[in-house]
């Protein structure tokens, strides 16, 4: 018998994501209600508010685009852009859910080897040609590499063979059960054979690429014809200004120049005043500072046990994140609820002389020298390596700050782990197995060089298993792994504040990294 799945009925009987959105901790703050969609009315003896049709959305982000197309892209912020761009057969949901977008319904088998995906009529991409079960082949074969290339993405990793019976059907055999894959399939949709993709981006979302000048702004523009007509953007355009300058961003804001900006601190929100729509939430992101566990002293769990002894996450929280943050033991953020092990914060309290002895077991008595790479364009993780190096100074470890472009960072420590340590933010996933899954031996991003057997045998083991409860502990044991062989200083979960004009609204906060302008709007009295 094959288990059904209309989208009527949600996705509680395979519950892929146990997060809330305020369930972050104290530091999470409600969304003011005037940022819903639905509160358009008016108070008592105030003029009435009308949502207004067009517009044009000026938001600054701050690095530049990594790749354009999806499948080439690493960079949170650039998928966060181009997120509007393309569609996938789910999107993720303002509580982890999945959601459908050009999936109908779809079929899981009983031995969880074959989904079965209906596909919704009458989507058309931004080029004018329909949307078909070839399209998501051609797509799905591509990040899969069973078009005879190298696979584009590890999560399709597990596909067998991908059939396409008619215009509106995709089959999608695995070769084994794998519990992560149904939220694979955000995967953005690309049209068959189109090889531009890196230069104009094609795709089925809700807005057009229009263009892309480096140093200056990504622009898009409204799909009129796009398929979902509940979700169709009110808005004409939106234009993503590069603003490495978090500061810079804020006085653009109060001088009219720009209309939104993420990623605003606490103290540029208590600079912009009354007079603008601040909503926080948590990122669930894992803000680290990875060590690569292949290069010395760092090879040696000793040393890399003393460097969490020496460093104090709550001063971290409190000096760069104004107290904004949850502090983290694994890579793993509460708001991933179902699934995050508790009390791992506190395996290393601030100890000094316990580092002290540590590295003398280790010998290094004498400390030694650490070069901390950051990206520049992150002011947040400047801030924190200038933080922990003064910390470092207490153990003996002389920390010097090496500040590269975001580009230089990507290609030298995520692609080619050439460093000692670094500090970086990890944005949240929709599984665990996404979360977890990068501290692999086996995969091709896992720039901590951390390998470990028993820890690729736990993760592994909850791919495949498909009961909710005994995944959800084999991926806490994993945690605990990670914590004891201090892979990396896991820092904190920092709060987010989006800066808004008042006239700004329908802004969703996700547990994900997602800029969803198809739901805002502006207002007029």
């Amino acid at each position: 018998m094959k288990w059904k799945q209309k989208w009527g009925v949600g996705l509680s009987a395979v519950t892929l994501l146990a997060v809330l959105v305020t369930g972050c901790g104290g530091n999470a703050q409600p969304a003011p209600a005037g940022n819903q969609p639905e509160n358009t009315g008016a108070a008592a003896g105030t003029e009435p508010t009308m949502i207004k049709e067009g517009g044009t959305v000026r938001v600054s982000i701050s690095t530049e685009p990594d790749n354009l197309d999806p499948y080439l892209s690493a960079a949170t912020d650039t998928n966060s852009m181009m997120d509007n761009v393309f569609d996938g057969l789910f999107e993720a949901g303002e509580n982890g859910e999945l959601v459908p977008a050009i999936a109908e319904s779809y079929e899981v088998s009983e031995d969880g080897l074959t989904y079965t995906f209906k596909l919704k009529q009458g989507v058309v991409f931004h080029d004018g040609s329909d949307l078909t079960s070839e399209d998501v082949y051609y797509s799905y074969a591509k990040l899969a590499g069973l078009d005879g290339q190298e696979p584009l993405s590890s999560k399709f990793s597990g596909v067998d063979k991908i059939e396409t019976p008619d215009e509106h059907t995709v089959i999608v055999t695995l070769k084994g059960q794998d519990a992560a894959f149904l939220a694979a399939n955000i995967a953005a949709i690309v049209p068959k054979d189109y090889d531009k993709q890196s230069e104009k981006p094609v795709g089925a979302g809700p807005f057009k690429f229009v263009e892309y000048q480096p140093g200056q702004q990504l622009v898009l523009e409204k799909n009129a014809d796009f398929y979902d007509k509940e979700r169709a953007p009110k808005l004409d355009r939106v234009e993503f200004k590069i603003m490495p300058d978090a500061n810079s961003s804020v006085l653009a804001l109060q001088a009219g120049d720009l209309d939104m900006v993420p990623g605003v601190s606490a103290q540029g929100a208590l600079q912009l005043g009354e007079g603008y729509t601040i909503v926080s939430g948590p990122q669930n992101m894992v803000q680290l500072m990875a060590l690569n566990n292949s290069v010395k002293p760092l090879d040696d769990v000793k040393v890399r046990q003393a460097i969490n002894f020496a460093i104090d996450k709550d001063v971290i929280i409190q000096t760069v994140a104004d107290g904004n943050g949850t502090p983290l033991g694994s890579n793993m953020s509460p708001a991933m609820k179902m699934y995050y092990q508790e009390g791992l914060e506190n395996r290393y309290a601030p100890n000094v002389e316990q580092a002290k002895a540590l590295l003398k077991e280790a010998g290094y008595e004498d400390g030694f020298d650490l070069t901390i790479t950051v990206p520049s364009n992150y002011q947040t993780h400047v801030d924190t390596a200038q933080v922990i190096s003064e910390q470092l100074k207490q153990v003996g470890i002389r920390a010097t700050l090496k500040q590269i472009e975001w580009s230089s960072w990507l290609e030298d420590v995520y692609n080619n782990a050439k460093y000692e340590a670094t500090i970086i933010g990890l944005t949240g996933k929709l599984d665990p197995h996404e979360v977890l899954g990068r501290y692999e031996s086996s995969y091709a991003k896992n720039f901590y060089k951390f390998s470990n057997s028993e820890f690729d045998a736990l993760i592994e083991q909850a791919r495949t298993e498909l009961d909710e409860t005994a995944r959800a502990d084999l991926y806490k044991q994993a945690q605990k792994l990670l914590t004891e062989q201090a892979v990396a200083v896991f820092i904190m979960d920092p709060s987010r504040n989006v800066a808004m004009k008042k006239s700004l609204q329908g802004f969703k906060m996700y547990p994900v990294q997602k800029y969803d302008f198809a739901a805002m709007y502006y207002t007029e009295k």
